[in-house]
């Protein structure tokens, strides 16, 4: 991407950081340090911090970011833009100018990105209607309450739709840039970006966010508390409904309605996630894939398969092989 001048120069391909008061510092520093990395390795990115007026902006932990351009000056056009995520945005409207800003930049990119919580702010904008989208775990209920027209992804790590691409919490800003990167430049050089910065390749866009057993608080009730405990402990053991509930002592009724009341899902369904996350962690750690389905308790390559895809949307195998890929 990017254009050619007039001397047949490839120009630097711009990427405009959208930031304001509160901007999370390390959605800032993730994909700046892809890019800045890829920079080092050949490419042509020109980073360029930017914020409604221009002015430097006080981030998440206190940290001072000067920025280089305002973002509402109509000479400031960008071939991507990033716009940035913020604790306070899933509870409070977007401001006039946060979002002028936002609607005024994507309206001259080829791209447009959000990181974490700032798909609030594309939301806010009408950047996301129609769209398919994801942001941080814990605020894609309020995503999609806040803004029915778009289309939740609640589990992605990132999600693209068309050139509009919107990622999950923190560090998937990094997995969303290095995207950005393979789309621009190939694997190739995303993967040695990947390894000089000691992250995964790039966990595919489908993949949970988290592990089910580590997404969202612990139950409020003592009887699902004790499930998720003796289905953490063995993955692999006899955990279907009826000898769930036996072993917490209420009916198969009870205890599906408490599961979808506090994990919004069924308890065949947690107990699927937590064998896939074992899974993961065993062919992570070099099982095969064979090894791995009998393990986790999937008892079959086949099932754990259908899990993968359903879940992940690549194959235990290809999940293997971009693992091994990142640590050659």
């Amino acid at each position: 991407m990017g254009h050619v001048t007039a001397a047949g120069r490839k120009a630097a391909h711009r990427v405009g950081i959208l930031v304001f008061d509160g901007v999370k510092l390390l959605d800032v520093a993730g994909p700046s340090e892809v890019f800045s990395e890829a920079n080092r390795l050949g490419a042509a990115y020109e980073l360029v911090l930017c914020s409604p007026g221009g002015e430097q902006v006080v981030s998440s932990t206190g940290m001072r970011i000067p920025v280089d351009a305002d973002a509402g000056d109509e000479e400031t056009r960008f071939d991507t833009v990033l716009v940035m995520g913020g604790d306070v945005l899933p509870t409070r409207p977007v401001g006039v100018e946060l979002l002028s800003a936002a609607r005024r930049l994507a309206g001259h990119a080829s791209r447009v990105s959000s990181v974490c919580t700032g798909a609030f702010i594309l939301a806010a904008a009408g950047l996301l209607d129609g769209r398919r989208a994801t942001t941080h775990w814990k605020h894609t209920r309020t995503l999609r309450r806040s803004y029915p027209e778009v289309t939740v992804e609640p589990d992605a790590i990132f999600v693209r739709d068309g050139s509009l691409y919107t990622s999950a919490g923190v560090t998937a800003g990094i997995d969303l840039a290095l995207a950005l990167l393979e789309d621009d430049h190939g694997d190739e050089l995303a993967r040695s970006v990947a390894q000089s910065l000691v992250v995964f390749l790039q966990r595919p866009g489908g993949q949970s966010q988290f592990s089910p057993s580590l997404r969202g608080p612990r139950p409020q009730t003592s009887v699902l508390r004790a499930v998720f405990d003796d289905v953490a402990a063995d993955p692999a053991g006899d955990h279907s409904v009826s000898r769930l509930a036996a072993r917490a002592g209420v009916s198969t009724r009870h205890l599906t309605r408490l599961f979808q009341g506090e994990v919004g899902m069924t308890p065949a369904k947690y107990v699927e996630l937590i064998r896939l996350d074992a899974a993961k962690s065993m062919l992570d750690a070099g099982h095969s894939v064979t090894s791995a389905a009998e393990r986790a308790g999937f008892g079959s390559s086949e099932s754990l398969r259908r899990a993968f895809v359903n879940q992940v949307g690549v194959s235990p195998r290809a999940y293997r092989q971009r693992f091994r890929s990142s640590r050659r």
